[in-house]
């Protein structure tokens, strides 16, 4: 059993790193103030080959794979939750796109996404049902050689800006839902303004209005009926990024509770020389550290996933982990800042808004246990 990283990635790390720390950090302020990212950051990530890692050479990815992917937006989201939420969402459409797609789909939709030049989406959840399969309003009606989809989906990130999303509707000739091709922007589509979410700004949330879009026949993927199991597949990705971004918060908030008690001074000595201040330091370390090992593995079991239903457990139980501990540590990194950490001034006040975001995302973390019980208890008869 080998923990030592290769050659190549550590390139992937240091890149991103470099890249962060160099162009993401100085602007992460403005990013979070404007909720809006600078078309130079996104340019910068394009180049670096920083929206494709994981996928292959064939279709303009990085061929870093999900190990790769996993440091990178860990160095991403340690410097801006919204910027690798906005890499995370892209990464969730193209896996499903990359298991499920014919060859004809994968270049014609990854080869641009991947090299930055389109950014994807993926659009399950609807006002009124949530994230519930069996209740999908969402309708696709066949007529000749395409589909017509009508309705509305929430909460969808990337929406506004030119790529392909993948669609969840019912599709009329089965009545189950099936999942469609779509390049945003085109004729009866349509996206409200974005939502003013409490944080990770950058990342836009919109509602997206679907109105006799028009869909090749082609352009559905996987095949009549497969919405479900591409949804299963592609939120088990999507929790890698999920997952990797809130390990890059945790990193920040031990980073900046580091910080502040080395430099917060009391009585001529730095507040570090509390106990209970090296207390809360060591906690930290402890937190990342186990946060850190599971992200790692899962992005490992990600490039070679043999058992898709192990797999949806593992990214389950990553997931509300890591979520759930980046919560914790932004906590534990505000009681080493006092009130100061109240004020928007300090870095954790921006931490502590985004880290609330994950556990509410790509599955709440009780349905997340749920799967992971499920999964288990299926194991066992």
């Amino acid at each position: 059993m080998d923990f030592s990283l290769s050659k190549e990635q550590l390139m992937i790390q240091g890149m991103a790193k470099e890249f962060a720390e160099k162009y993401i950090e100085p602007v992460a302020e403005q990013i979070d103030r404007e909720n809006k990212i600078p078309d130079n950051i996104l340019k910068g990530l394009a180049e670096l080959d920083l929206f494709g890692i994981p996928y292959d050479e064939a279709y303009g990815g990085a061929d870093g794979g999900y190990d790769g992917y996993v440091l990178a937006m860990e160095q991403i989201g340690k410097a801006s939750g919204g910027v690798a939420m906005t890499i995370s969402a892209h990464s969730l459409a193209l896996s499903a796109i990359s298991f499920f797609g014919t060859e004809e789909l994968k270049k014609k939709y990854m080869t641009p996404s991947c090299k930055g030049e389109h950014i994807a989406s993926f659009a399950f959840t609807e006002p009124a049902t949530g994230s519930d399969p069996k209740s999908l309003t969402t309708t696709a009606k066949k007529v000749g050689n395409e589909y017509v989809i009508n309705g509305t989906k929430r909460f969808i990130s990337n929406a506004n800006w030119p790529g392909v999303i993948v669609v969840f509707a019912i599709d009329d000739q089965t009545n189950k839902p099936s999942a469609f091709l779509i390049d945003k922007l085109c004729e009866g589509y349509s996206i409200s303004e974005p939502w003013d979410k409490i944080g990770m700004h950058g990342g836009m949330l919109l509602d997206v209005y679907l109105n006799d879009v028009k869909v090749p026949l082609e352009n559905m993927l996987g095949g009549p009926s497969m919405g479900y199991p591409i949804l299963q597949c592609g939120i088990s990705f999507g929790k890698v990024g999920v997952s990797s971004t809130a390990l890059g918060g945790t990193l920040a908030a031990y980073e900046e509770a580091m910080k502040y008690a080395t430099e917060k001074m009391h009585r001529d000595a730095p507040i570090a020389k509390f106990q209970a201040m090296q207390l809360r330091l060591a906690d930290l370390a402890i937190k990342y550290e186990t946060a850190r090992w599971m992200t790692y593995r899962l992005g490992w079991l990600a490039n070679n996933v043999k058992d898709p239903r192990a797999f949806a457990r593992d990214a389950a139980l990553t997931k509300t982990f890591v979520c759930d501990n980046m919560v914790d540590c932004a906590r534990i990194a505000m009681d080493v800042h006092g009130s100061y950490g109240l004020m928007n001034d300090y870095k954790i006040s921006r931490i502590w808004k985004d880290s609330i975001i994950g556990p509410q995302i790509e599955g709440v973390a009780d349905m997340q246990k749920m799967i992971v019980a499920g999964v288990n208890l299926a194991e066992r008869k």
